[in-house]
């Protein structure tokens, strides 16, 4: 078995989650609960970064963060891949993906802000900064989905856009981000209904 340390409140972590789904490879993995903001977590030893998720394999190899996690797994089968091997539709992939992964990293910086910093320490300028990026990100990744750009079955950058959705919902219920975006709202609704995203969806800790 290979094991995946687990945050459930993590969308990078649900983005490896639901590539283990797509992959088939879910039933190979153990979760490991994980607390990056515990000092007395072990996950330093798995990944000195401090940061989930990071993947240990057979031979005691570890993979770590969302990207190189889900890509070791889309290594493991002869489906249909989430990683295209070549030509356009690799590039489209990936030029999609690094468009939801920036913004799943400015939503994720923007609740740091919020929620680990003293309230006098907040930095309202750097929350900006991040919405900025989110909404103009947003806009561009509409006018994709409005000219038929998303697919309804996932590369790794429709993926990770799901997961950014689910965690804007999560995280930002009062973010409006569906409002005159008609193309990702009807997209998104489609994509989340597929098992990796429907048995992946992020909760609090416990």
């Amino acid at each position: 078995m290979m094991q995946l340390t687990h945050s459930p409140s993590s969308p990078f972590v649900r983005k490896a989650l639901a590539a283990a789904i797509e992959t088939g490879a879910a039933e190979r993995l153990t979760l490991v609960p994980t607390d990056p903001w515990n000092p007395d977590d072990p996950l330093p030893h798995t990944n000195p970064l401090g940061k989930v998720p990071a993947l240990v394999v057979e031979d005691g190899s570890v993979f770590t963060g969302s990207t190189l996690v889900a890509e070791y797994l889309d290594s493991l089968h002869d489906g249909r891949k989430l990683f295209p091997a070549e030509g356009a539709e690799r590039w489209r992939a990936l030029r999609l993906h690094a468009l939801a992964d920036g913004m799943l990293e400015a939503a994720v910086a923007r609740v740091i802000e919020q929620l680990r910093r003293p309230e006098d320490k907040i930095w309202q300028g750097w929350l900006d900064r991040q919405n900025q990026k989110i909404r103009c990100t947003l806009d561009a990744v509409e006018a994709l989905a409005a000219a038929g750009e998303l697919a309804e079955e996932p590369t790794i950058g429709e993926l990770a856009l799901a997961c950014l959705f689910g965690y804007l919902d999560f995280r930002f219920p009062d973010v409006a981000w569906r409002s005159n975006r008609p193309a990702l709202t009807d997209w998104n609704a489609v994509v989340q209904a597929r098992p990796s995203l429907r048995e992946t969806q992020p909760v609090v800790p416990q």
